[in-house]
């Protein structure tokens, strides 16, 4: 039993010798994917677009906000001296765009996420083609991200390369 054990124990460190030495003549990079996010020109060209297309909802919801602020402020300033009738009217206005307000927010911020994740994810491919790429130009067997590395050297980090050719890509 013993004599079997330690066959197998013998097999499996030569056979790991011959996979961490096969390994070593691999070709393998490492690509930080939050740095190609934020320094891409196609991810900032995507930021403008999003700033562009969602400004003037953002800016009637700041100016909403500013005008049920004003309401809330006369209602705590001069409730006290208007007729009940003239109180209750603006408590059911503010009330009333309170509540609008609070929909158009949330409708605001939910097509804001839904359109930034189809710019994410038009992104994603980009940065993904410009990887394959750049790995078949330089005959890399390998690329791994920041999500699964506990460590890489400078030596193998591509990053600033796929940068790069996602420039040449615009």
């Amino acid at each position: 039993m013993k004599t079997r054990s330690g066959i197998a124990v013998g097999a499996l460190l030569l056979g790991l010798l011959f996979w961490t030495g096969s390994l070593a003549a691999q070709n393998v990079a490492f690509v930080t994917m939050n740095k190609i996010l934020e320094d891409s020109p196609q991810a900032a060209e995507a930021m403008r677009e999003l700033e562009r297309e969602f400004s003037p909802r953002d800016s009637q919801l700041v100016t909403e906000r500013e005008e049920l602020q004003e309401l809330r402020d006369r209602l705590e300033r001069e409730g006290e001296l208007m007729t009940t009738n003239q109180r209750a009217d603006l408590e059911r206005e503010f009330t009333a765009r309170s509540r609008e307000f609070r929909r158009a927010q949330e409708s605001f911020t939910e097509d804001l996420n839904v359109r930034r994740n189809e710019e994410l994810a038009k992104l994603q491919r980009l940065i993904n083609d410009a990887i394959i790429e750049l790995a078949r130009e330089r005959e890399i067997d390998l690329i791994l991200t920041e999500r699964n590395v506990l460590y890489s050297s400078d030596r193998i980090d591509i990053t600033d390369d796929i940068i790069a050719a996602m420039q040449r890509l615009r």
